[in-house]
């Protein structure tokens, strides 16, 4: 059990912290206007610009390019799974990766068993945010995406005709690793506040928090590499589990030692009938705030938290008891 005593010298960090983040998705969803995004905008089939649009099936070749100013991604058209999804560490004050070009994702895929999508392709480009849908027979696919220098905001999100779930599969890129957030796992079981005035006097309160405003943490795998300590992210499911392979690891901590079983390099879920599968990056990751509501329907970033929390960060470089092992599960075969 920890000491009583292990709070007290945290105390005074937590209030900075507090005091000092806004870090969540209106705050994403907001960055579209912020410096994070400043000249982002998107290119794809031909069309960029600000506009709403159909691309005909025959003009789609098997992938397409989505090029950003700070984000590039290639949809495999057919299933709408993404492969390279690349922070090109275009220069801005608020880039995370060091101005290295980072593959994040080597790829995102769905399994759609045996179903395809195949229609025309809608396109609507507003500034630095981007949707694209499509559908087929019993399927439809959508994409949402921000282009912005810390990640900004990336969704996918399957529905099914026969309302049965998807299985996502994302493998992460060269050099990009999953690991157990000492950060966090320090303050496991702890109530931090997530809720507070913000700068124009509004007050706010975290949806989804404690009746008193806190949320409890729980423990968090996070992603990073060993070139930029700025760059970290994690997956962000919404109705959505993540399915456990053969990945055990025995994490110490002084307070709270644990075993979480998550492979190093790639990560399964079973996204339900209308949910999403997406990425939070940057301090947003490492934020202490409530998990996104449950949501089967156009989920977006406002289905998620609101209000104010703390970030808590990550240790740089990663320690190596912390990073999973092995980066595969056994029989893994990439998608």
């Amino acid at each position: 059990m920890r000491k009583a005593s292990r709070k007290l010298p945290f105390i005074p960090v937590v209030v900075a912290l507090c005091a000092a983040v806004v870090g969540l998705v209106p705050s994403r969803a907001s960055a579209a206007s912020s410096a994070s995004c400043d000249g982002g905008g998107f290119a794809l089939l031909g069309l960029s610009g600000d506009g709403k649009t159909v691309v005909g099936a025959s003009s789609v070749g098997s992938t397409f390019l989505v090029k950003g100013k700070y984000v590039e991604f290639t949809v495999v058209s057919d299933t709408f799974g993404v492969r390279d999804w690349k922070l090109t560490g275009a220069p801005n004050p608020r880039d995370i990766t060091g101005g290295r070009p980072t593959v994040v994702f080597a790829s995102k895929t769905p399994d759609h068993r045996g179903l395809t999508v195949t229609s025309d392709i809608s396109v609507e480009i507003n500034k630095q945010s981007l949707v694209i849908n499509r559908n087929g027979f019993g399927l439809s696919m959508k994409i949402q995406a921000v282009d912005c220098a810390n990640g900004g905001l990336f969704q996918i999100e399957p529905a099914r005709a026969d309302g049965t779930a998807t299985l996502f599969t994302h493998v992460l890129g060269d050099g990009v690793f999953y690991f157990d957030n000492p950060n966090v796992r320090d303050l496991l079981g702890e109530n931090i506040p997530c809720s507070g005035i913000l700068p124009d006097g509004t007050p706010v309160v975290c949806a989804g928090a404690n009746p008193d405003g806190t949320v409890t943490v729980t423990a968090r795998v996070n992603f990073a590499n060993d070139l930029s300590s700025q760059f970290v992210g994690r997956d962000s499911p919404q109705a959505a589990t993540r399915i456990a392979r053969d990945c055990v690891n025995d994490i110490p901590n002084p307070f709270h030692p644990g075993t979480v079983n998550h492979c190093g390099g790639v990560s399964q879920w079973s996204v339900a009938n209308g949910g999403r599968m997406g990425q939070v990056m940057g301090e947003d990751a490492t934020e202490i705030a409530p998990s996104a509501k449950p949501c089967t329907a156009n989920c977006t970033a406002q289905d998620q938290v609101q209000g104010k929390a703390v970030v808590v960060g990550f240790p740089f470089p990663v320690p190596e008891a912390v990073r999973l092992q092995p980066r595969f599960f056994p029989g893994f075969v990439a998608p």
